[in-house]
Parts: C-alpha cells; sequence; structure tokens
C-alpha cells in the first residue's frame, strides 16, 4: 500500500522577479548620460567651430584668387571706390555721381564665376541707379558662416549718424539698403592723415594698402571706364607676404546687417562696408564686444584669430593678440619696415 504525499508550495518563500530600475539606478545612468554629454558637447562644438573657419579659409582663397586673376587681367588691383574730390552735397538715395558707384566686390565677380551677376551691373553708374534685385544679391562666397553662414543677409534702408575717424561729425546720412559682406579690402593705415581733410586716407588715392579708392578716369566733366590710382604688385615693395590684403570686419555685437558697421557691401559711398584700415588707433579686434574695435577696424567672430587673405594670394589667421604697430606695418604697402614672423 502506497502512501502519496502531497508537496505543498509556499508561494510566500518563492523568488520574486522584478522588471525596470530603481530610482537610484535610474538617477546614476542620468547622471552618466550628463557627464558623457558634458564631455563631448565642448568637442562636438570645438569641430563645428573648425569646419567654419575652414570655410572662412576657402573664401577667402577664393576672395584671393580672384583679385590675383583681376591684376592679371587688367594690370592693377581693382580700386576699392572710385570717388571724386570735394565736398558735395550727398543724395539720400545712393544716386551722388563720383561718390555712390559699386565698390570693389563688384569688380571681381567675373572671377568668382559670378559672370551673369557682373553683367547686371553698370561700374560706373551710382548705387542707387543700379536694380534693387542685384543690389540686394548675397553672393555667398562673400559670407562668413561664423556669422552669416547659411543666410541671405541685406542690409535694410536706414539713417545714421556718421562720426569720422578725426572724431568729427559727418552728419546724418540716409544710406540704400543692399546685400552685406564679411570680407573687406585692406585701405592701409592712418598715415595719410584722418583729421577731416582732402587728404585723409579714405579719399582717392590715400590709401597706403593694397585695394584703395582711387579718382575715376574723367572725359570732361563725365565718369568714363577706368581709375586713376592703379596699385599693382611692383607698388608692394615691402614684399606680397608681408602684406595684407583682405580681411574679416570687426561687427559689434547687435550691428549685424546695420550700418554703418554692416552696412551694403557693394555701395561705394561707406568705405567701412567694403574696406578697413589697421594700425595705431585702429588695433585688430578681439571679438564683438571688444569696446577698442571702432568701425574702421578688423575683426571676427573666430575665437582668437582675424583671418586675411595675404598678398601673395596665401591665407592667415592673425592672432587678436597682435601690437597695432606690427598690424600697421603688415597693412601699409610699403613703410619699409621689416616684419618678423606674425
Amino acid at each position: 500500500m502506497h502512501t502519496s504525499q502531497r508537496v505543498v508550495h509556499d508561494h510566500r518563500n518563492s523568488a520574486v522577479v522584478r522588471a525596470g530600475f530603481t530610482l537610484i539606478e535610474l538617477l546614476v545612468v542620468i547622471a552618466i548620460i550628463g557627464v558623457l554629454v558634458s564631455i563631448l558637447l565642448p568637442a562636438v562644438q570645438h569641430a563645428r567651430a573648425a569646419a567654419r573657419r575652414s570655410q572662412c579659409q576657402n573664401n577667402l582663397k577664393q576672395i584671393g584668387l580672384a583679385i590675383h586673376q583681376f591684376h592679371d587681367a587688367n594690370g592693377a588691383f581693382p580700386p576699392a571706390r572710385i570717388v571724386l574730390d570735394g565736398v558735395r552735397i550727398l543724395s539720400s538715395d545712393g544716386t551722388t555721381i563720383g561718390m555712390d558707384e559699386p565698390s570693389w566686390l563688384i569688380h571681381i565677380l567675373p572671377h568668382l564665376e559670378q559672370s551673369a551677376l557682373f553683367s547686371s551691373w553698370d561700374l560706373y553708374k551710382p548705387f542707387g541707379l543700379q536694380s534693387l534685385k542685384i543690389r540686394q544679391t548675397v553672393v555667398q562666397a562673400f559670407l562668413c558662416p561664423e556669422r552669416h553662414g547659411g543666410t541671405s543677409p541685406v542690409a535694410e534702408d536706414s539713417s545714421v549718424v556718421i562720426t569720422l575717424p578725426c572724431g568729427c561729425g559727418g552728419g546724418v546720412q540716409n544710406i540704400p539698403g543692399g546685400a552685406v559682406v564679411d570680407y573687406v579690402a585692406n585701405h592701409g593705415d592712418l598715415t595719410p592723415g584722418a583729421v577731416g581733410q582732402p587728404t585723409d586716407f579714405y579719399w582717392g588715392g590715400r590709401g597706403t594698402g593694397v585695394i584703395i579708392s582711387s579718382h575715376p578716369k574723367m572725359k570732361g566733366f563725365d565718369i568714363v571706364p577706368g581709375w586713376e590710382e592703379r596699385i599693382a604688385i611692383r607698388d608692394i615693395k615691402d614684399g606680397t607676404s608681408n602684406t595684407v590684403m583682405v580681411g574679416e570686419p570687426f561687427i559689434p555685437d547687435g550691428q549685424m546687417t546695420k550700418s554703418p558697421y554692416n552696412g551694403p557691401g557693394y555701395f561705394g559711398r561707406h568705405f567701412q562696408n567694403f574696406s578697413r584700415v589697421g594700425g595705431p588707433g585702429v588695433p585688430l579686434a578681439h571679438n564683438s564686444k571688444d569696446q577698442r574695435g571702432i568701425m574702421y577696424s578688423f575683426g571676427s567672430d573666430h575665437n582668437g584669430v582675424v583671418q586675411f587673405a595675404i598678398a601673395d594670394g596665401s591665407v592667415r589667421g592673425i592672432s587678436t593678440s597682435i601690437s597695432s604697430n606690427v598690424l600697421g606695418n603688415l597693412c601699409n604697402r610699403s613703410d619699409g619696415i621689416p616684419i618678423s614672423d606674425f
């Protein structure tokens, strides 16, 4: 006779299988993720900034090559602008003859594969008489991706109070709108003067840089194609490797696409929108918050450097800590002062 036995399981003592995490485990995971993000994010930001800086260098390389091709075709660098001497009544719509004609940026368009746009411009007709469409046409090669990358920035019509380098008042001027740029010509330094006289650095033939303001060719009282002061490679006595040609402009916080710091780059009247100077009194701005920077200064949004196309065709980032004296030597094409490494 067999006795059957029944085994009774006590479920109260059986193991409990649970799913998910405890609150402490979740907090630990979140903390680990936070640490990883804090480590990786700066590296990602640095890589993106390096990519933007590289694209900026490529833009300057293209512009430098275009300027040299222009030089080969014309025997001289393009004029920063053409300008007549003398005080005139300035128009409010950019139509003053001998003052408002297009800047150097338009002259080099055929060498940037922009022949169609170039053919729409008349180089010897004031900006305000050109079509609105071409005045507002943005050329991406003229934009630094650190500032205006992926956008089509256009300055609106505005009225601004102009202050001359001497501190003299230039009065209120109406400025027609147009496309802005992030690369400006080296017009030289302040050695010709900045005291509100016809001999000041920004008048025709007075610039000590590479791309300078020039008097127009005249036939009687009419402006004809050409320009008088033709700066060529032979005029860069200090050597093309020791002279800057094009650089980035200082634009303070809150002044993007606003005159007088970042107005229409094709408009020849307002020098600082397409040209800058450097040297004592006009240091290289450290960044957009640098209170030493003025509207004639070079500067950038890159960390610690301002990028330049050198007159020999190379591109270099120049430290914002460079002395203003050395900067002036680099901007003056023939001051005869030797320059060590910069």
